[in-house]
């Protein structure tokens, strides 16, 4: 049985080149950078997390939450195959309880703040707002897209973003601890505007507020779907 199912849903994707410098440190043992195209890659990524169930049973108040995420790539090598798989430097969920098992399991780095979304469908596109409060200011991923879905292409940077099946965590410079997580390939709804506001400084820290000058490379929204966790296991280097 998996750890954990769930459905991650409308998956707005802003996306950014970056020196990979700047990520070295958090990078896990055993593993290495991930590029695409020679670039190294963050993601700022907001989602609905829904229908969650751990271990078989949904846990009341638990189960629909907002999520946004930042987060890099990397890949290990295992047994002549590579795992690609995704690194989060930053979680953040609405309900206390959600980042303390997160934190204290898997070690991830969620924290919490007051969040909100609002989905609209108009005529012709749709349109998604996630939002988070720090310091009593809202931040939002806020995207107007094509009302209709596409294929996310083979070969493409947004076919690079959304294909890692593995989350690795940093333990120490020696641990990292590794999970897979499984979904069928994704479809895109193509982004017309993109309203974001991020103080990156105030959410992230002062290493991630140059992300304020930069230009994404790419906006877009992955429409998302069911999602399972597999049970972790800890890798020594």
């Amino acid at each position: 049985m998996s750890f954990l199912t769930a459905e991650w849903n409308n998956l707005a994707m802003i996306n950014y080149v970056v020196d990979p410098k700047i990520l070295e440190k958090y990078v896990p043992a055993g593993t290495e950078l991930d590029f695409f195209e020679g670039k190294c890659y963050v993601s700022f990524i907001g989602f609905l997390f829904e229908n969650v169930k751990v271990l078989g049973l949904k846990i009341p108040f638990h189960t629909d939450f907002e999520e946004v995420n930042l987060r890099f790539y990397v890949r290990r090598l295992e047994n002549g195959t590579w795992k690609r798989g995704a690194v989060f430097i930053s979680e953040i969920v609405p309900k206390f309880s959600i980042s303390f098992v997160a934190n204290t399991f898997y070690n991830e780095h969620y924290e919490t703040f007051p969040m909100k979304h609002t989905l609209k469908v108009k005529d012709n596109s749709r349109e998604f707002l996630y939002q988070w409060k720090v310091d009593n200011t809202w931040n939002s991923i806020h995207v107007e897209t094509q009302k209709n879905p596409t294929v996310i292409e083979v070969g493409s940077e947004a076919e690079f973003i959304t294909e890692h099946y593995f989350g690795y965590n940093k333990v120490s410079e020696t641990e990292t601890i590794e999970y897979q997580v499984t979904h069928p390939r994704w479809h895109q709804y193509e982004v017309i505007k993109n309203n974001s506001t991020i103080d990156f400084e105030a959410v992230y820290g002062k290493e991630f507020a140059f992300i304020k000058a930069l230009e994404p490379t790419s906006v877009f929204l992955a429409v998302g779907s069911k999602i399972s966790i597999e049970e972790k296991r800890k890798i020594k280097v």
